[in-house]
């Protein structure tokens, strides 16, 4: 089947997430490790992407952990440096969709702040179709409450839609509920996938 609208994660598909790479830059590789092995700074990143506030998150994280008070502000104060750069030939294929008419929707785990945060720098996260993001949802990927909530609120669901996401745990939980589904990877393979869905040519693809 066509499908009837794509949908798009954000992170490492749009923009590229990446926080060790950023901190070992700022702080190297060891100093890094032993951060992330003494905080769950990605367990820490989900209560914000389930809607709770971005600052109140991070300042209580600091407080419990005053000796990386330093690498926290720098996560609170830097956080369009690490959430950066854009997947451009990803862009392209999101607006070549729309300029052929098929609705593109996001489905993304991402703060109601920090989402705020990164449209000042990236004006194509206020480009989709429909938005759903899990901050305003209070629900994060793979938990299927989020999937049901897009086909509720799109009215499509099943192979009506096409998904793209780099974490192989958010495809599965879309694949169950029967979404044509592709593991992102690099904007080439899923270019490649759109044009033999007949949805772009390769030329629109580039």
């Amino acid at each position: 089947m066509i499908p009837k609208a794509v949908v798009f994660d954000i992170g490492n598909v749009l923009i590229e997430w990446q926080p060790e790479r950023f901190f070992d830059a700022q702080i190297g590789t060891d100093r890094r490790s032993a951060l992330f092995g003494a905080i769950d700074l990605h367990a820490m990143n989900d209560r914000v992407d389930r809607g709770e506030n971005f600052t109140e998150v991070l300042t209580r994280t600091a407080r419990a952990h005053p000796e990386w008070q330093q690498e926290i502000d720098l996560w609170h104060d830097r956080w369009l440096d690490m959430a950066s750069p854009s997947i451009d030939h990803s862009v392209r294929l999101m607006e070549a969709l729309q300029a052929r008419g098929m609705p593109v929707f996001s489905l993304t785990n991402f703060g109601i702040e920090t989402y705020a945060l990164a449209a000042t720098k990236y004006a194509f996260l206020r480009g989709f179709n429909r938005d759903f993001i899990s901050g305003h949802l209070g629900v994060i990927k793979p938990d299927p409450q989020i999937y049901e909530m897009l086909e509720t609120g799109s009215g499509l669901s099943g192979d009506a839609l096409l998904f793209t996401d780099d974490r192989t745990e958010n495809i599965a939980a879309a694949a169950a509920r029967g979404w044509q589904t592709h593991l992102f990877e690099g904007p080439g393979g899923w270019a490649d996938r759109l044009v033999a869905a007949g949805l772009l040519t390769p030329e629109e693809a580039q």
